[in-house]
């Protein structure tokens, strides 16, 4: 299996700026597989420590600083002769030992010859919990489960790939009922790393949906051992909830549909553990579309997405024939399943925040907004052949935005005011949207 984020992690070795990396990540998502394939690909020794459950890491980082002790410890647990010149240091689970995080500062700034790369499943709730964080001593990676065009690559599907990064559209449109029939069994399978190696393994979409639900369990039994035991009844029930508010042809969250009389003070806590757990994506409403987005976000008016087009359909219990009978899996849900594919795509292959806009009576909705250069691009999601764009050319008269896109089955298309862009090219938004 290949990961994009291998690329990145080449370039972190060779900057001359180089710090501590911490790689951002729901648990499965393949953080421990990329550091140690990164590793032994690129280094001649990998020094390898997994911090769960490990007491005497906990005491050979309770004391000081002190980084020739810290090596010395590190040696003798990894059973490795770390050397700065040619060692990669890898912390897994680095949030079950706070100083360890701590650490990563010291190595910053007096111990910077070593590479030293990190891992936390659930870091984002670690640091609210006290936890003193190295700010400005680190640098981030987030990874996501894989997307599109890795889960091509773990196919073997290298042509194709290729044709898609030469953005050859004559060629890409003659292979497009391939690309189709790909994209039905991503949006089914999904792109966390074990159960794409089961369908890959055995081609069974009923083994499939058993490992899907094998880490939906695992997820929630996190939510039990890791949260605070107050906040866990109500993780379960925002996070079992999302399924229906997506069904929702207005999607907007709404506490009410959750529990009856509910208010967003009583889930602010389960929101957030979720959203630093990486488990959700929230994708909050804009009120206008100036640069920067971000300065024109209604925070109490957001989407809720899981992490992963696979896991949904697993929660919304969609049978596997979907797959096989027409485009069912792409209207079925209100066009929620293509909604997730499109996000997970924007957030895997897009350096930009996303966001969604709607008028103040809501009688329009543009799915999704991102900034790209100078441009704030707007792009409606279809799930089917219907190609009407009412909100999105309302849209566009509205703030007469130079670049507009709307995503769907049919073929790449330029028109006057509007790019139509191929669900399975997507991810290429940067290259096609000029």
């Amino acid at each position: 299996m290949y990961r994009y984020k291998i690329e990145e992690l080449k370039k972190w070795k060779n900057s001359d700026t180089r710090k501590p990396l911490i790689i951002r990540g729901a648990r499965q998502v393949g953080k421990t597989w990329l550091m140690k394939e990164f590793g032994e690909k690129n280094y001649e020794k990998c020094a390898y420590i997994n911090f769960d459950d490990n007491s005497r890491m906990a005491q050979l980082f309770s004391g000081d600083f002190d980084i020739d002790r810290i090596i010395q410890g590190l040696k003798i647990e990894s059973g490795v002769n770390i050397e700065a010149e040619n060692t990669l240091i890898i912390f897994d689970e680095i949030q079950e030992c706070p100083k360890a995080v701590t650490s990563l500062k010291y190595f910053y700034e007096n111990a910077n010859q070593y590479h030293i790369i990190t891992a936390g499943s659930l870091l984002g709730v670690a640091m609210h919990q006290g936890t003193s964080f190295p700010v400005g001593k680190v640098d981030f990676l987030d990874l996501y489960p894989l997307n599109f065009k890795e889960f091509l690559k773990a196919l073997g599907e290298d042509a194709l790939i290729d044709l898609i990064n030469k953005n050859d559209i004559n060629l890409i449109t003659v292979f497009s009922d391939k690309l189709k029939i790909y994209l039905k069994q991503y949006m089914y399978i999904g792109g966390m790393p074990e159960v794409v190696e089961t369908y890959i393994k055995n081609k069974d979409f009923n083994e499939v949906r058993k490992k899907q639900e094998v880490l939906l369990q695992a997820y929630e039994q996190d939510f039990s051992k890791h949260a605070p035991n107050n906040v866990v009844p109500r993780i379960r029930q925002l996070w079992n909830n999302i399924p229906t508010q997506l069904a929702k042809e207005n999607k907007k969250f709404i506490y009410g549909l959750v529990k009856e009389g509910a208010r967003a003070r009583e889930y602010e806590l389960a929101l957030s553990w979720l959203i630093d757990c990486g488990l959700i994506y929230q994708v909050n409403r804009v009120n206008d579309c100036k640069i920067p987005l971000s300065a024109y976000q209604d925070f109490n008016a957001f989407k809720l997405y899981l992490l992963d087009v696979g896991l949904l359909c697993a929660m919304a219990k969609l049978d596997a024939k979907t797959i096989i009978e027409g485009n069912d899996i792409f209207v079925e849900f209100k066009g929620a399943l293509t909604e997730q594919y499109v996000l997970t795509e924007l957030k895997t292959n897009v350096d930009s925040p996303v966001f969604y806009w709607s008028s103040e009576k809501g009688t329009s909705e543009v799915d999704y907004i991102i900034q790209i250069g100078r441009n704030n691009i707007p792009i409606e999601v279809k799930s089917s052949e219907n190609l009407q764009s009412k909100s999105l050319k309302s849209f566009v008269q509205k703030y007469n935005t130079k670049i507009n896109v709307r995503t769907s089955m049919s073929n790449f298309k330029k028109e006057e005011w509007l790019i139509n862009i191929p669900l399975y090219l997507i991810g290429n938004i940067e290259k096609l949207a000029q």
